[in-house]
Protein backbone atom coordinates (compact mmCIF):
# COMPACT_ATOMS: atom_id res chain seq x y z
CA UNK A 1 0.00 0.00 0.00
CA UNK A 2 1.23 3.42 -0.91
CA UNK A 3 1.00 6.13 2.28
CA UNK A 4 1.43 9.84 1.82
CA UNK A 5 3.81 10.82 4.42
CA UNK A 6 4.79 13.89 6.05
CA UNK A 7 8.41 14.82 5.96
CA UNK A 8 8.44 15.20 9.97
CA UNK A 9 7.04 11.25 9.88
CA UNK A 10 9.91 9.96 7.39
CA UNK A 11 12.30 7.37 8.86
CA UNK A 12 15.60 8.81 7.87
CA UNK A 13 17.25 5.68 7.67
CA UNK A 14 14.85 3.37 6.09
CA UNK A 15 13.91 6.13 3.71
CA UNK A 16 18.05 6.92 2.58
CA UNK A 17 18.50 3.59 2.76
CA UNK A 18 15.63 2.82 -0.08
CA UNK A 19 17.22 5.95 -2.19
CA UNK A 20 20.85 4.41 -1.81
CA UNK A 21 19.97 0.89 -3.03
CA UNK A 22 17.24 1.48 -5.40
CA UNK A 23 17.45 0.29 -9.11
CA UNK A 24 17.31 4.58 -9.89
CA UNK A 25 19.47 5.43 -7.15
CA UNK A 26 21.10 9.16 -7.60
CA UNK A 27 22.24 11.70 -5.63
CA UNK A 28 19.54 14.00 -5.77
CA UNK A 29 16.80 11.67 -3.66
CA UNK A 30 18.65 11.91 0.01
CA UNK A 31 16.45 13.20 2.89
CA UNK A 32 20.13 15.77 3.07
CA UNK A 33 19.82 17.04 -0.51
CA UNK A 34 15.91 17.70 -0.25
CA UNK A 35 16.17 19.55 2.95
CA UNK A 36 18.41 22.00 1.11
CA UNK A 37 17.18 22.55 -1.88
CA UNK A 38 13.20 22.26 -1.52
CA UNK A 39 11.31 24.86 0.29
CA UNK A 40 9.45 21.69 1.79
CA UNK A 41 8.81 18.18 0.75
CA UNK A 42 7.15 15.12 1.70
CA UNK A 43 6.80 11.45 0.57
CA UNK A 44 4.76 8.72 -0.99
CA UNK A 45 5.95 5.64 0.47
CA UNK A 46 5.30 1.71 -0.36
CA UNK A 47 5.07 -0.48 2.29
CA UNK A 48 8.00 -0.21 4.74
CA UNK A 49 9.84 1.65 2.46
CA UNK A 50 10.10 -0.54 -0.43
CA UNK A 51 9.81 1.78 -2.72
CA UNK A 52 9.51 5.92 -2.56
CA UNK A 53 8.55 9.20 -4.65
CA UNK A 54 9.71 12.35 -3.13
CA UNK A 55 7.65 15.51 -3.90
CA UNK A 56 8.80 19.03 -2.93
CA UNK A 57 6.12 21.27 -2.29
CA UNK A 58 4.84 24.44 -2.13
CA UNK A 59 1.56 26.63 -0.95
CA UNK A 60 -0.07 29.23 -2.65
CA UNK A 61 -3.16 30.76 -3.06
CA UNK A 62 -4.43 28.42 -0.21
CA UNK A 63 -3.30 25.15 -2.37
CA UNK A 64 -0.39 22.77 -2.28
CA UNK A 65 1.50 22.15 -5.52
CA UNK A 66 4.59 20.12 -6.78
CA UNK A 67 7.28 21.81 -8.34
CA UNK A 68 10.96 20.94 -9.56
CA UNK A 69 13.44 23.11 -7.15
CA UNK A 70 16.66 24.72 -8.58
CA UNK A 71 19.31 22.55 -8.17
CA UNK A 72 18.00 19.07 -8.84
CA UNK A 73 17.95 17.95 -11.79
CA UNK A 74 15.87 14.53 -11.42
CA UNK A 75 13.35 12.78 -8.82
CA UNK A 76 10.86 10.63 -9.67
CA UNK A 77 10.58 7.06 -8.04
CA UNK A 78 13.09 4.94 -6.01
CA UNK A 79 12.67 1.21 -5.71
CA UNK A 80 14.65 -1.55 -4.27
CA UNK A 81 12.98 -3.73 -6.93
CA UNK A 82 11.10 -2.82 -9.85
CA UNK A 83 7.37 -2.27 -8.69
CA UNK A 84 3.94 -0.83 -10.78
CA UNK A 85 5.40 2.82 -11.26
CA UNK A 86 1.72 3.50 -12.25
CA UNK A 87 0.28 3.38 -8.95
CA UNK A 88 2.66 6.23 -7.90
CA UNK A 89 1.33 8.15 -10.46
CA UNK A 90 -2.04 7.21 -9.75
CA UNK A 91 -1.92 8.70 -6.06
CA UNK A 92 0.33 11.61 -6.79
CA UNK A 93 -2.59 13.01 -9.11
CA UNK A 94 -4.84 12.14 -6.43
CA UNK A 95 -3.24 14.03 -3.76
CA UNK A 96 -2.12 17.13 -6.06
CA UNK A 97 -3.72 19.44 -8.69
CA UNK A 98 -1.01 20.61 -10.35
CA UNK A 99 2.05 18.99 -10.67
CA UNK A 100 5.54 20.14 -12.28
CA UNK A 101 8.11 17.31 -11.43
CA UNK A 102 11.39 15.75 -12.98
CA UNK A 103 11.54 12.10 -13.02
CA UNK A 104 14.32 10.23 -13.56
CA UNK A 105 15.28 8.53 -17.06
CA UNK A 106 14.93 4.78 -15.36
CA UNK A 107 11.35 5.07 -14.34
CA UNK A 108 8.49 4.41 -16.92
CA UNK A 109 4.55 4.72 -16.99
CA UNK A 110 1.96 3.36 -19.14
CA UNK A 111 -0.69 5.50 -17.78
CA UNK A 112 -1.41 9.48 -17.55
CA UNK A 113 0.39 9.61 -21.13
CA UNK A 114 -1.09 13.64 -21.43
CA UNK A 115 0.78 14.36 -18.40
CA UNK A 116 3.98 13.46 -19.37
CA UNK A 117 6.57 14.73 -21.21
CA UNK A 118 9.74 13.74 -23.00
CA UNK A 119 12.71 15.93 -21.83
CA UNK A 120 16.47 15.26 -22.63
CA UNK A 121 20.09 15.66 -20.74
CA UNK A 122 23.28 15.42 -21.98
CA UNK A 123 26.02 12.03 -20.82
CA UNK A 124 29.29 11.24 -22.11
CA UNK A 125 30.35 7.55 -21.33
CA UNK A 126 34.10 7.81 -19.87
CA UNK A 127 34.45 3.83 -21.05
CA UNK A 128 37.51 5.07 -23.18
CA UNK A 129 40.82 6.68 -22.43
CA UNK A 130 41.01 10.61 -21.95
CA UNK A 131 42.98 10.59 -25.19
CA UNK A 132 40.46 9.33 -27.34
CA UNK A 133 37.25 10.73 -25.97
CA UNK A 134 39.28 14.21 -26.67
CA UNK A 135 40.19 12.66 -30.39
CA UNK A 136 36.27 12.82 -30.69
CA UNK A 137 35.64 16.23 -29.80
CA UNK A 138 34.35 18.17 -32.56
CA UNK A 139 36.35 20.71 -34.40
CA UNK A 140 34.73 23.65 -32.63
CA UNK A 141 35.88 22.40 -29.28
CA UNK A 142 39.63 21.27 -30.77
CA UNK A 143 39.92 24.94 -31.46
CA UNK A 144 38.82 26.57 -28.50
CA UNK A 145 40.99 24.07 -26.62
CA UNK A 146 44.01 25.67 -28.90
CA UNK A 147 42.69 29.46 -28.06
CA UNK A 148 42.73 28.62 -24.78
CA UNK A 149 46.24 27.30 -24.34
CA UNK A 150 47.31 30.44 -26.04
CA UNK A 151 45.45 32.54 -23.52
CA UNK A 152 47.82 30.85 -20.50
CA UNK A 153 44.39 29.66 -19.00
CA UNK A 154 44.83 27.79 -15.86
CA UNK A 155 42.79 25.23 -13.69
CA UNK A 156 41.78 25.24 -9.85
CA UNK A 157 40.58 22.63 -7.97
CA UNK A 158 40.05 24.34 -4.25
CA UNK A 159 38.52 27.62 -4.57
CA UNK A 160 36.11 28.47 -2.27
CA UNK A 161 32.35 28.04 -3.45
CA UNK A 162 31.34 31.77 -2.88
CA UNK A 163 33.49 32.37 -5.59
CA UNK A 164 31.33 30.37 -8.34
CA UNK A 165 28.33 31.58 -6.64
CA UNK A 166 29.25 35.35 -7.65
CA UNK A 167 30.56 34.67 -11.07
CA UNK A 168 27.38 32.94 -12.13
CA UNK A 169 24.67 35.71 -10.37
CA UNK A 170 26.79 38.05 -12.21
CA UNK A 171 26.55 36.84 -15.45
CA UNK A 172 23.65 33.94 -15.85
CA UNK A 173 21.68 34.62 -12.52
CA UNK A 174 20.57 38.62 -13.21
CA UNK A 175 19.20 37.02 -16.45
CA UNK A 176 16.60 34.57 -14.45
CA UNK A 177 13.95 36.03 -12.96
CA UNK A 178 12.68 33.34 -11.07
CA UNK A 179 16.32 32.81 -9.07
CA UNK A 180 15.31 33.98 -5.55
CA UNK A 181 17.74 35.41 -3.09
CA UNK A 182 16.82 32.14 -1.30
CA UNK A 183 18.10 29.57 -4.40
CA UNK A 184 20.98 31.61 -4.25
CA UNK A 185 21.35 30.86 -0.05
CA UNK A 186 20.88 26.98 -0.97
CA UNK A 187 23.37 26.44 -3.99
CA UNK A 188 25.83 27.71 -1.39
CA UNK A 189 24.61 25.98 1.09
CA UNK A 190 24.65 23.04 -1.29
CA UNK A 191 28.14 23.04 -2.51
CA UNK A 192 29.96 23.50 0.78
CA UNK A 193 27.55 20.50 2.53
CA UNK A 194 28.58 18.43 -0.54
CA UNK A 195 32.28 19.03 -0.37
CA UNK A 196 32.51 18.41 3.58
CA UNK A 197 30.56 15.27 2.25
CA UNK A 198 33.63 14.49 -0.31
CA UNK A 199 30.32 13.94 -2.91
CA UNK A 200 30.92 17.45 -4.34
CA UNK A 201 34.14 19.31 -6.09
CA UNK A 202 34.34 22.87 -7.57
CA UNK A 203 36.62 23.70 -11.00
CA UNK A 204 37.26 27.32 -11.51
CA UNK A 205 39.46 28.67 -14.35
CA UNK A 206 41.58 31.56 -14.07
CA UNK A 207 42.98 33.53 -17.11
CA UNK A 208 46.98 35.12 -17.38
CA UNK A 209 45.80 37.86 -15.27
CA UNK A 210 44.37 35.51 -12.26
CA UNK A 211 41.07 36.63 -13.41
CA UNK A 212 38.53 34.38 -13.20
CA UNK A 213 36.38 33.52 -16.38
CA UNK A 214 34.76 30.10 -15.88
CA UNK A 215 33.70 27.17 -13.44
CA UNK A 216 31.69 24.61 -12.38
CA UNK A 217 30.76 22.39 -9.68
CA UNK A 218 30.03 18.57 -10.21
CA UNK A 219 27.78 15.94 -7.80
CA UNK A 220 30.03 12.64 -7.54
CA UNK A 221 28.12 9.50 -6.68
CA UNK A 222 28.47 6.23 -7.84
CA UNK A 223 29.47 5.88 -11.23
CA UNK A 224 28.35 9.42 -12.23
CA UNK A 225 29.72 12.97 -12.50
CA UNK A 226 27.03 15.21 -12.82
CA UNK A 227 27.84 19.09 -14.03
CA UNK A 228 25.35 20.62 -11.53
CA UNK A 229 26.03 24.47 -12.37
CA UNK A 230 28.23 26.62 -14.82
CA UNK A 231 29.47 29.78 -15.29
CA UNK A 232 31.71 31.89 -17.34
CA UNK A 233 32.35 35.14 -18.02
CA UNK A 234 30.81 36.95 -20.53
CA UNK A 235 33.01 39.39 -20.80
CA UNK A 236 35.59 37.39 -21.92
CA UNK A 237 33.53 34.63 -24.19
CA UNK A 238 36.53 34.62 -26.68
CA UNK A 239 38.99 32.74 -24.60
CA UNK A 240 38.03 28.85 -24.66
CA UNK A 241 37.46 28.90 -20.88
CA UNK A 242 34.28 27.08 -21.05
CA UNK A 243 35.61 24.60 -23.34
CA UNK A 244 38.89 23.89 -21.50
CA UNK A 245 36.78 24.05 -18.04
CA UNK A 246 34.60 21.11 -19.64
CA UNK A 247 37.97 19.10 -21.63
CA UNK A 248 39.85 19.55 -17.43
CA UNK A 249 36.76 17.81 -15.42
CA UNK A 250 36.61 15.19 -18.47
CA UNK A 251 40.21 14.24 -18.13
CA UNK A 252 40.19 14.99 -14.23
CA UNK A 253 37.09 11.91 -13.86
CA UNK A 254 37.56 9.74 -16.83
CA UNK A 255 39.83 8.18 -14.81
CA UNK A 256 37.04 6.87 -12.17
CA UNK A 257 33.94 7.28 -13.52
CA UNK A 258 31.83 6.00 -16.33
CA UNK A 259 29.20 8.69 -16.77
CA UNK A 260 29.79 12.65 -17.39
CA UNK A 261 26.31 14.03 -17.03
CA UNK A 262 26.29 17.50 -18.46
CA UNK A 263 22.92 18.20 -16.70
CA UNK A 264 21.96 19.32 -20.38
CA UNK A 265 19.23 20.58 -21.65
CA UNK A 266 16.28 20.21 -24.43
CA UNK A 267 16.81 22.98 -26.20
CA UNK A 268 19.04 22.70 -28.94
CA UNK A 269 21.33 25.13 -28.68
CA UNK A 270 22.29 23.68 -25.41
CA UNK A 271 22.71 20.31 -26.44
CA UNK A 272 24.72 21.19 -29.47
CA UNK A 273 27.16 22.33 -27.40
CA UNK A 274 27.62 19.30 -25.32
CA UNK A 275 26.90 17.02 -28.51
CA UNK A 276 30.06 18.39 -29.53
CA UNK A 277 32.52 16.86 -26.65
CA UNK A 278 30.97 13.44 -28.28
CA UNK A 279 27.72 13.76 -25.69
CA UNK A 280 24.92 11.62 -26.21
CA UNK A 281 21.04 12.54 -25.51
CA UNK A 282 19.35 10.79 -22.18
CA UNK A 283 15.68 10.48 -22.01
CA UNK A 284 13.61 10.99 -18.97
CA UNK A 285 9.72 12.33 -18.12
CA UNK A 286 8.70 15.54 -16.83
CA UNK A 287 5.24 15.44 -15.28
CA UNK A 288 2.97 18.45 -15.91
CA UNK A 289 -0.03 18.10 -14.86
CA UNK A 290 -2.64 20.98 -14.11
CA UNK A 291 -6.04 20.47 -12.72
CA UNK A 292 -6.57 23.89 -10.74
CA UNK A 293 -9.82 25.27 -10.82
CA UNK A 294 -9.90 27.80 -14.15
CA UNK A 295 -9.37 31.10 -11.65
CA UNK A 296 -6.47 29.30 -9.70
CA UNK A 297 -4.97 28.23 -13.49
CA UNK A 298 -4.55 32.49 -14.27
CA UNK A 299 -2.88 32.68 -11.03
CA UNK A 300 -0.67 30.22 -11.02
CA UNK A 301 0.68 31.23 -14.54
Amino acid sequence: MIVYTKRAQVNEQKYNHCIKNAVQSNIFGFSWYLDIVADSWDVLVLNDYEAVMPLPKREKYFFKYVYPPLWLVHLGIYSLNIEDENEFLIELLDDFSFVELRLNPENSFTVFSNVLQERKTQILYLNSSYSDIRAAYNRNRKRELKKAKGKDLTECWNDAPIKLLHLFKENIGNRLKKVRTKDYDNLLHLMQYCLERKVGEMLTVYDAKNKLVSGAFFLKYKDRVTELVCASDLENRNNGANTFMNDRAICKYQRNFSVFDFGGSSMQNIAKYYYSFGATDAVYMQIVYNNLPAFFKFLKR
